[in-house]
């Protein structure tokens, strides 16, 4: 088939030590699935079920490349989080079977214009525009599950000019890795080169242009990014 325009290229996450890339279908996010994260957004975090939100592919900023400031806000939040790559799908994914679709771990951030986010709340809206925008997600190298094995206890943290921002531990997750992607299976049949952002832990608060970002899951390559 000859397409009518030029079709749109393949967005691909760099791997950690290779000249290769990973190439991204979708990218999910978990939305509060850190208890004192849900608290400090007003919300009761008792195991209420998971709920998601997407990015396009094209707003993955890779390759240690500056992030630009958004348009139409002016309250732009940083969310640390680990991302799962997946290299297998299916749908009703069993909880004990979910781990076998990993492809690999990589260190991301939902960067979330937060005043958009809260008219849109108040408003009754959908959140599209305050986390779907342009370079919305920053994400560091990443690195196969057979070199990393599952991570469950990992710390992550992030620095913003050199002051802690935001830290916890993998196991303060309220849904694990493998619960999520089950119960995600449950509303989409899941596919090789799918993202998930697992969520981010308390302590997200304001960027402004000329910040930088250090983020961290240990035994992954660290996301460095600068806002300009």
């Amino acid at each position: 088939m000859e397409y009518v325009i030029t079709p749109p290229r393949t967005v691909a996450v760099p791997v950690a030590g290779s000249d290769q890339g990973f190439p991204v279908r979708r990218i999910f996010c978990v939305g509060r699935n850190y208890a004192a994260h849900a608290r400090e957004m007003g919300h009761d975090p008792d195991r209420e079920p998971p709920f998601f939100f997407m990015k396009p592919a094209d707003a993955l900023v890779t390759g240690g490349a500056a992030m630009p400031y958004p348009s139409m806000t002016s309250d732009v939040h940083h969310e640390i989080e680990l991302v799962v790559a997946l290299s297998g799908g299916g749908r009703d994914i069993p909880v004990e079977e979910a781990n076998s679709l990993i492809w690999g771990y990589g260190v991301g951030l939902d960067m979330t214009r937060r005043d958009i986010q809260a008219e849109a709340k108040k408003m009754g809206r959908p959140w599209d525009m305050a986390k779907g925008f342009d370079h919305s997600a920053p994400i560091a190298d990443l690195h196969p599950v057979t070199e990393t094995g599952i991570l469950e206890d990992a710390a992550i943290w992030l620095d913003v000019n050199g002051t802690r921002r935001q830290e916890s531990t993998l196991k303060a997750l309220i849904w694990s890795i493998p619960e999520t992607i089950s119960y995600l299976s449950g509303l989409v049949m899941l596919a090789p080169g799918d993202l998930i952002f697992s969520g981010t832990p308390e302590g997200v608060n304001a960027v402004q242009r000329g910040d930088e970002l250090h983020g961290h899951v240990d035994g992954l390559s660290d996301l460095h990014v600068k806002v300009v």
